[in-house]
């Protein structure tokens, strides 16, 4: 070995082992206590030379459509996976509204290239949409093809029928009766899908992933989560719902046609756990016993470490009045809130009357769902809701569930998405934004009432947001793995959090800040040991957020705690830690949990606040002229204005 090599080996060395102790690297202990935080491949250190031991705010959007999802063909631009790729790098795409010809005409441009992308178009129906569409295709012509081609709102409902049971099958009109005529020809859009991911991918600079969702729709309640593959490894098809109508047969058939010894791996992130009913709850249809709940909630730990906390359809972080969870009310879970307690919501239904696809307006009170029971039609904004289907009260499930059976069902980091289904990926300007769905193509679309908690309901959707080493899909994927995750509203807020026993009352003053804070403590998505053998010892956090470079000053940060108390009552508490009326740059603040208690398990999130702004329908309403704006621009029943925010990963203390 020649001198240059060697002293390109040895000062490799010394950085990966100087970027171990400053950003604490992954244990190797695959004990239980262990297993969540163990990521499933060793990370790749200093491929990039743009590499930050210390870690960098990398931004993108984990859930895109494009029209080769099956519910994105209605009214849609016609955008292609290539073209969310492009648009998140920053080209230009075709965009709403569409002529007479159904053909987009108008154009779209990100403000901003995103860091990094997936691509989730659904699962399911790839192979049924292009039977139906292609020409000489065996059941082209038939009666369900012809009838699906005419309307292709109806075709979206007729196809979307099938997820909305408990017991999906094929289509035997479509697929054949063994299925097999839909799997084949779901082999071509799923080779497109990966194409242009992998075209897309530029090793540090840009990141895409080969992704697609997975639709469980049981009673019109969702179950939908987006899956995440490490690398071009990757099962011939997708598992859809179809194929596993729950979630632990969903992570049992991929991980038999995904293997981690020949390449492939994988993430679950579930999301719009807030049009759920309850069926987001842990151990649906396995053996009530121990020993299955434990191998249930170890595989979820393994294979779902985050959720999306806020989209398109509405915030999941957070609902007031449920009787479960005791805390004072919190104005800021009504941000973007599809329903609240007790309140009556009005939506429209998608019914077939005499064979055409219509909305049928209805309305219904929202109320708690009955102690281990599920509701339905969450999608359309309607049915019960349950403490699993917000993010923090969930959370609190998850460490009541730790102490039952020794691991945590629920141990979920945070990022967020657009859900767009028009390619427009990341684009969530309030000031400018366009549409993400069907029917939402011009302001008078937006303004009304949409399928599916859109139009005036919806949102431009937020963003993705990881502390990553490098810009690589190892990078990005063993962030999203470790959990040192966050995610936005749309702003490009950066916030961090550690927690640690003893952490320097003056860190936020100390310029070696992170390095200190990485070697006395835990980040964001880490779990906080237990105090070594030092009675009263408090937990000290350090909580730092910078504003979007390009975007309004920040006015506060809010530390969440969550915790179970002796008797197994289950507590959340918003604790002020800085307030700047005028804005600022950055807030940080150490702050330490006076009222902590070693026996009581509890998790901390931070939120990164902005001043109230205005939000995307008073552009449209302002858009329009004065005599042609609709009620929702005048009688208050949505707020003019909207709190931008960012949410951290918890941290989690085991209370053992």
């Amino acid at each position: 070995m020649n001198y240059i090599n060697f002293k390109i080996i040895f000062s490799r060395l010394i950085w990966l082992l100087l970027s171990c102790f400053l950003v604490a690297c992954e244990p190797s202990d695959r004990s239980a206590k262990n297993l969540a935080n163990t990521p499933l491949k060793p990370v790749k250190m200093n491929s990039c030379d743009n590499a930050e031991p210390l870690r960098q705010a990398l931004f993108g959007d984990l859930h895109v459509h494009t029209s080769y999802s099956f519910d994105a063909a209605a009214n849609s631009t016609g955008a292609t996976p290539e073209d969310a790729q492009r648009y998140a790098r920053g080209g230009e795409i075709p965009f709403f509204p569409l002529d007479e010809n159904g053909v987009a005409i108008g154009r779209a441009k990100i403000d901003r290239p995103l860091d990094f992308l997936a691509v989730t178009d659904h699962g399911e129906f790839l192979g049924e949409r292009a039977i139906c569409r292609t020409e000489g295709s065996p059941m082209y012509n038939n009666d369900f093809c012809r009838a699906y081609r005419a309307d292709e709102r109806q075709g979206m409902i007729m196809l979307g029928q099938v997820v909305t049971t408990e017991t999906p099958e094929r289509l035997p009109a479509v697929c054949g009766e063994d299925g097999s005529l839909c799997r084949q020809y779901a082999l071509s859009p799923w080779q497109d899908i990966q194409a242009a991911a992998n075209n897309a991918n530029s090793p540090c600079e840009f990141t895409s992933f080969v992704a697609y969702e997975y639709t469980g729709t049981p009673g019109t309640s969702n179950y939908h989560r987006n899956v995440i593959f490490r690398s071009a490894a990757v099962p011939d098809l997708p598992v859809s719902y179809i194929d596993a109508p729950v979630d632990s047969q969903l992570w049992g058939q991929l991980d038999s046609v995904c293997k981690i010894d020949q390449g492939c791996d994988y993430l679950t992130i579930p999301h719009n756990s807030n049009l759920a009913n309850g069926r987001m709850a842990p151990y649906r249809k396995i053996p009530q016993t121990l020993e299955a709940q434990r191998a249930y909630a170890q595989t979820r730990l393994r294979r779902e470490p985050i959720m999306e906390i806020f989209q398109h359809k509405g915030s999941s972080e957070c609902i007031n009045g449920l009787s479960t969870v005791f805390g004072a009310p919190d104005e800021l879970c009504a941000v973007e809130a599809v329903r609240e307690i007790g309140v009556e919501k009005i939506f429209p239904v998608a019914a077939l009357i005499d064979g055409v696809a219509t909305l049928v307006e209805t309305s219904q009170v929202t109320v708690e769902c009955a102690a281990e029971t599920v509701g339905g039609n969450g999608m359309v904004g309607a049915g019960c809701v349950d403490a699993t289907d917000f993010q923090r009260s969930a959370l609190l499930l998850g460490l009541k569930e730790q102490q039952r059976t020794g691991f945590n069902p629920i141990k979920l980091g945070i990022v967020a998405a657009t859900d767009t289904h028009s390619a427009n990926a990341g684009g969530v300007l309030e000031s400018s934004w366009g549409g993400a769905v069907t029917g939402e193509g011009t302001p008078y679309e937006r303004l009304k009432p949409g399928l599916l908690t859109s139009g005036i309901d919806g949102n431009p959707g937020g963003l993705a947001g990881v502390w990553a080493v490098e810009n690589t899909r190892e990078g990005v994927f063993n962030a999203m793995l470790r959990r040192e995750v966050f995610g936005t509203s749309g702003p490009r807020i950066r916030p961090r959090l550690f927690a640690g026993w003893g952490l320097d009352d003056a860190l936020c003053d100390d310029r070696n800040m992170l390095a200190e804070a990485y070697a006395g403590g835990v980040p964001m998505g880490g779990d906080l040991a237990a105090p070594n053998g030092v009675a009263g010892q408090k937990p000290s956090l350090l909580a730092y957020a910078v504003k979007d470079p390009e975007g309004r000053q920040l006015q506060s940060l809010q530390l969440v705690k969550g915790w179970v108390d002796a008797d197994g009552g289950l507590h959340n508490e918003v604790i002020p830690l800085a307030e700047e009326l005028a804005g600022a740059d950055n807030l940080c603040r150490v702050y330490s949990d006076r009222s902590f208690d070693p026996l009581q398990p509890a998790y901390y999130y931070l939120r990164a606040v902005e001043p109230a702004s205005p939000r995307w329908h008073t552009y449209d309403c302002a858009a329009l002229p004065a005599d042609q704006r609709p009620a929702v621009c005048s009688d208050g029943r949505y707020s003019a204005t909207i709190r931008e925010m960012a949410w951290t990963s918890p941290i989690w203390y085991r209370g053992d």
